[in-house]
């Protein structure tokens, strides 16, 4: 969309992903990169063939305890991905079954283990974080999603405002394509921002995170979109600004 042929078919404008979920649910926005939980808040058209998802370690998603798993009872949590914390919900659940107290703090390990028993850490703050090196009780999500349902773990889609209508998915398709060819110059371009090696960067994007959505990944959604829909409705009970 930035460097491609596909430049200039979209005024395009960076934001988390929950605050691109907020932007088209008060059209502020047409189309977002969402939250894949959003299918079941919003009206939502999904632009078919493209995401973001994973069929196995994610790399990006962890829940960090200082605590046995089976036995958190409070949970900060990282509120700027909401698919992460329904994942997480689901897996305590499903798993170990848990349902922590969720605090809504900003993504720092060691003031979030501070305060509560276990840490949803996402992102670059994931990402420059070694599990194998950590004192702590580790769990990579996407890898607990495979192994509990044998299904891809989809995070987040492109979608449109439902009133909008179909969208055409070739100019995300083909900006996809683009970007794939140039996995080795974005992952030196980049690496040096997230603090990560080229590596990693590399590894990351070509082996952890899958772009292409078929029908495994779809029926991975339709089974994360039945467990998001069944857990109960709460709020976090700290919310601190980030």
């Amino acid at each position: 969309m930035l460097h491609g042929d596909q430049r200039g078919l979209f005024e395009l404008e960076r934001a988390i992903p929950s605050e691109c979920a907020d932007r088209l649910a008060d059209g502020r926005a047409d189309i977002g990169i969402v939250p894949s939980v959003e299918l079941n808040r919003q009206k939502l058209t999904v632009i078919p063939g493209t995401g973001i998802a994973c069929r196995g370690a994610v790399r990006s998603i962890f829940l960090i305890s200082k605590a046995p798993i089976a036995e958190i009872r409070t949970l900060a949590t990282d509120a700027s991905s909401r698919t992460s914390v329904a994942l997480a919900r689901i897996v305590l659940a499903k798993k170990y079954g848990i349902a922590p107290e969720l605090h809504s703090e900003r993504p720092r390990l060691g003031p979030m283990l501070e305060t509560s028993d276990a840490a949803l850490i996402i992102g670059d703050a994931a990402l420059v974080l070694d599990p194998a090196e950590l004192p702590f009780h580790v769990l990579d999500l996407g890898t607990e999603w495979t192994a509990m349902t044998g299904l891809p773990m989809v995070f987040a889609v492109w979608a449109a405002r439902a009133e909008l209508g179909e969208q055409d998915p070739k100019p995300f398709l083909a900006s996809l394509g683009y970007g794939m060819a140039h996995i080795d110059e974005i992952a030196r371009r980049e690496h040096k921002k997230v603090g990560i090696s080229e590596e990693l960067a590399r590894e990351y994007l070509t082996r952890n995170i899958v772009f292409e959505l078929g029908v495994r990944e779809y029926e991975g959604l339709a089974a994360f979109l039945e467990y998001a829909a069944a857990l109960p409705t709460i709020e976090a009970r700290k919310k601190v600004p980030a």
